[in-house]
């Protein structure tokens, strides 16, 4: 074989040679960039977190506050709108990962007992000054305790202007009733509807009872008073917690740890509420609060 044959042949053999590398590298680069999306998936899909939301203005403001916040840190956050019993059978069977109001020891204490062994119910508290009673505008004098709606249950109409009927409050109310003997019905609707009742009553000086709680941005609208509660049926103070799926704790220990960190005063779930209510959208109302309170949130999620 003469010299120009070999080195036509050698030339070929390096030319196969790069095409094969070239083939390889192209491969192997296409299986790196699908284990890229794999990876890329699961993490976005770790970052998927789903918290109950319930129609009450403190929850409305609680739950925006933590989308943004979450959201803010990578996480893609849905907001479910359920009533309570539905919240708490979907944490039970891992369809929600949290929920961020639990009244205890008294207004949720029915959960507590059926769900306990399903649900993590937090020991940690995000609010340790709640009050839940039935009130009454300021305007009628004459009635000041649970004690005294019998004598005027004509007054009332024979009715207490309830919200949703699975509320652990609404339980507690119908307790109330029996404790006391009360000759009323409690009539469940929903707390916007509630909220809109009681501010037509007084709008017009009108009687209306109802069971409502603290903190809650009607109390800034409107001169309401508790009702005494001699028997203690509503309880004393009250604390809010939050609740969580089994192995959420493990999945999520970064959220876990800052929902155990949050805390609020009255001031600030007053204002938070305020906001809230008072934003033509929630989540815009959510990030002017925490704006002006980054050093509060910063403290939560350290």
């Amino acid at each position: 074989m003469n010299n120009s044959k070999k080195t036509l042949i050698f030339i070929l053999a390096i030319l196969m040679a790069a095409v094969l590398t070239a083939c390889g590298s192209n491969n192997s680069g296409e299986t790196n960039s699908a284990q890229d999306d794999a990876e890329t998936e699961t993490k976005v899909s770790d970052e998927e977190l789903t918290i109950a939301q319930i129609n009450w203005a403190e929850n409305i403001a609680v739950t925006n506050m933590w989308k943004v916040i979450l959201e803010d840190k990578g996480y893609d956050v849905t907001l479910n709108l359920l009533d309570m019993g539905v919240t708490m059978e979907a944490l039970a069977t891992s369809e929600l990962d949290a929920s961020l109001e639990i009244w205890l020891p008294v207004q949720d204490a029915n959960y507590l007992d059926t769900y306990e062994d399903t649900v993590n119910f937090s020991e940690s508290t995000w609010f340790d000054n709640a009050k839940v009673g039935l009130v009454v505008p300021t305007y009628l004098e004459e009635v000041n305790s649970v004690e005294d709606l019998n004598e005027h249950i004509e007054l009332f109409e024979g009715q207490i202007i309830g919200f949703d009927s699975g509320a652990g409050t609404m339980e507690v109310t119908e307790q109330l009733i029996e404790d006391y003997n009360l000759e009323f019905e409690l009539l469940p609707s929903s707390e916007p509807a509630m909220i809109t009742a009681i501010g037509e009553a007084i709008k017009n000086e009108e009687p209306i009872v109802s069971p409502l709680w603290s903190p809650h941005s009607v109390f800034s609208n409107y001169d309401l008073k508790f009702l005494e509660d001699p028997q203690n049926t509503f309880g004393g103070v009250e604390k809010i917690h939050h609740a969580t799926r089994l192995g959420f704790e493990e999945d999520h220990p970064e959220v876990s740890e800052w929902f155990k960190n949050w805390k609020m005063n009255d001031e600030e779930i007053g204002q938070l509420i305020s906001y809230v209510d008072n934003a033509e959208d929630p989540l815009d109302g959510a990030k002017k609060w925490i704006e002006e309170n980054q050093d509060l949130v910063d403290e939560w999620v350290k």
